[in-house]
């Protein structure tokens, strides 16, 4: 029963990302991170969300940029658990292979400035964090260990297998807002400050139905199983008991196979009755959103041919209200995240970017950039962020050359390490060491019009979590995700 609690812990657990950048944070905002995402100390319209400082040193005028991205992603679970084998579905394996889709084919984002002298008046829109939906048509590990474990506790009562049908949806979009302000100091440094609204809005389906039980005359309805099976063990345990009476009432000691036998059906009823809340499946629908507010500071500096750039956002902190088909507390702990009318904690971790750029000659330019998450100042609901064991980090590097006046090549690649614990991995919501590479071109197509076109992949580690290594129970995660993007940037 212990493991149908935690199967069921983790399979109402989930966040749908399919963006580059941290845990919960998007820091591809632009086409020009596509084609090089070590943007943080360049020196471009895209720097209002990368490097919002460096803007001061646009031109003055107004400038804007509509960017469009088609992001497409897989999330793949190899999951191993005895109990699949009985499975009508499985073919009598016990490793199973679950995989989600999360698409997201329309990701629009907008930058604009406006600069006077030595300010800039600043905005951007955009997903920066969240973002697309991902469905997994034939549900999850931790779904079917659930009916799984139910099959096995059923064997000593003649059950021989089981079937079932699973399925899981998330969908999580979080809509940003940035206003700020950039100011020369002196002809080579420039300060920003601004702020950031986020908007969450978010919805999960959940599902375990048709859950059926193979019996010598073949699969049965879960319900109908329990309460012919249950009927059955109550008419034996009245027996045991008339019989236990009889000896009571003789004064002659109770025969012990007969004390064990009424053992055994007690504990075999109460299993049944725990089992009874799981006869029609199991089915959540939860609606969420939230709105969090937070600062960002910025500082650009140029020395010769080198530019050095640092921006901090702080923690959004973010309660997520809910509007669900959960009504009351649930004795499974995970599930009142869920549960109508409740505020979760959803903070999206504060974020330290630090880059610099070198242009060795005037029409190439070197990057180099870090970003460090600080996740574990954040609170997620649970404290799951007190699993991780460290904060998040990235590294980039990227290069650019101006082969005319007109044509821009860049490429560029980024390494991204998370502090990743088996407490923290579920296959539900999970994240896993990558790198990436993404390469493009923008073009003037007049003096104030350039479009822009890149590519972004990132390639992802296996993580390998043991649940429980003495029972042969593990999960091995991993993903596929790619990026294409246009864009087009107006200066007047």
């Amino acid at each position: 029963m212990k493991k149908i609690v935690l199967s069921l812990i983790v399979f109402t657990m989930t966040a749908t990302s399919t963006f580059a950048g941290g845990i919960l944070t998007n820091t591809n905002q632009s086409v020009l991170f596509l084609k090089n995402p070590a943007r943080d100390a360049a020196i471009g319209l895209d720097g209002v969300y990368s490097n919002p400082a460096g803007v001061a040193f646009l031109s003055d005028g107004f400038h804007v940029a509509f960017n469009w991205q088609y992001v497409h992603q897989t999330r793949t679970i190899t999951s191993t658990n005895p109990s699949f084998a009985l499975g009508k579905k499985n073919n009598g394996e016990s490793v199973k292979e679950f995989e989600g889709v999360a698409t997201a084919p329309i990701v629009p984002s907008l930058q604009a400035a406006y600069n006077i002298n030595n300010w800039s008046i600043q905005l951007n829109l955009s997903i920066p964090s969240g973002g697309g939906a991902c469905e997994f048509a034939d549900g999850l590990g931790s779904f079917e260990s659930v009916v799984g474990n139910i099959g096995y506790m059923l064997l000593p009562l003649g059950a021989q297998g089981y079937d079932m049908d699973g399925y899981m949806k998330g969908r999580q979009y979080y809509y940003g807002i940035q206003l700020g302000a950039a100011y020369k100091i002196y002809p080579n440094l420039s300060v920003y400050g601004g702020l950031r609204l986020l908007y969450g809005d978010a919805s999960y389906k959940a599902k375990i139905s048709n859950i059926q039980v193979k019996t010598e005359g073949g699969y049965v309805d879960f319900s109908d199983y329990l309460q012919v099976t249950n009927a059955t063990i109550t008419t034996n345990l009245e027996k045991v008991n008339e019989g236990i009476a009889q000896y009571q009432a003789a004064g002659i000691p109770v025969p012990e196979d007969l004390l064990l036998t009424q053992a055994k059906l007690e504990s075999t009823k109460g299993s049944l009755n725990q089992l009874q809340k799981y006869a029609q499946g199991v089915n959540l629908l939860c609606n969420q959103d939230g709105v969090g507010i937070a600062p960002i500071i910025g500082v650009d500096y140029k020395y010769k041919n080198f530019n050095f750039a640092a921006k901090y956002e702080f923690k959004t902190q973010i309660r997520m209200k809910n509007e669900s088909t959960v009504n009351e507390a649930s004795e499974i702990a995970a599930v009142n995240k869920f549960r109508d009318g409740e505020k979760v904690n959803e903070d999206v971790p504060a974020l330290l970017t630090i880059g610099a750029q070198w242009k060795p000659i005037d029409v190439v330019s070197l990057n180099l950039g870090w970003h460090h998450f600080f996740d574990k100042n954040a609170s997620w609901y649970g404290n799951t962020q007190d699993l991780l064991k460290h904060d998040s980090n990235e590294f980039l590097a990227g290069v650019e050359w101006d082969v005319t006046d007109k044509l821009n090549v860049s490429c560029g690649g980024q390494l991204t390490r998370y502090g990743l614990s088996d407490e923290y991995m579920n296959d539900m919501s999970f994240v896993v060491n990558s790198y990436s590479i993404g390469l493009g071109f923008s073009y003037k197509v007049k003096d104030n019009i350039t479009l822009s076109a890149g590519y972004f992949q990132t390639m992802y580690d296996d993580y390998d979590r043991t649940n429980y290594p003495s029972e042969g129970i593990n999960d091995t995660f991993t993903r596929t995700n790619y990026v294409l993007g246009a864009g087009c940037q107006f200066d007047f």
